[in-house]
């Protein structure tokens, strides 16, 4: 009989406990390290939506940094920020690639990809911390709204 009870109180603690993380991921906030210049993300629990699944990624090219964006902020690809064509100014986006399951939030400043088929462009830090050294400038993401 002690045996059923504990059961039960295990079981139910899980159903509360997936109901409490249902649909929450882990996203990145940006902070300067205080022991150097380098920015980190700092993981923060949040909610996300799905937008987009095996969609297009990829990066803009260093002739892009220090350039203004569509949103008038300067282009800087150390930080984690991305092109969108059709999401608002300041919306953010989890990024995940999926053979590797690494993902990196971004936000989004700047209009584009203007090539047939891309869905989304990202800094070249953002890329390159998802795509696991990769040589070619793409890869298949899916995507999600970070509420």
């Amino acid at each position: 009989m002690k045996s059923l009870f504990f059961h039960s109180r295990i079981f139910f603690f899980l159903i509360v406990f997936s109901a409490l993380t249902e649909n929450k991921t882990i996203a990145h906030h940006e902070l300067k390290n205080n022991n150097s210049n380098e920015t980190v993300q700092d993981p923060i629990l949040e909610k996300t939506t799905l937008y987009k699944t095996n969609v297009h990624a990829s990066y803009y090219h260093d002739k892009f940094n220090g350039r203004k964006t569509a949103s008038g902020q300067k282009y800087d690809n150390t930080k984690y920020t991305a092109a969108h064509k059709k999401l608002k100014f300041g919306t953010k986006v989890k990024v995940t690639n999926p053979r590797n399951g690494k993902s990196v939030v971004v936000t989004v400043n700047d209009r584009g990809p203007f090539v047939s088929g891309r869905e989304i462009d990202l800094s070249k830090r953002a890329f390159n911390e998802i795509a696991d050294g990769r040589k070619s400038g793409f890869l298949m993401v899916n995507l999600e709204i970070v509420e």
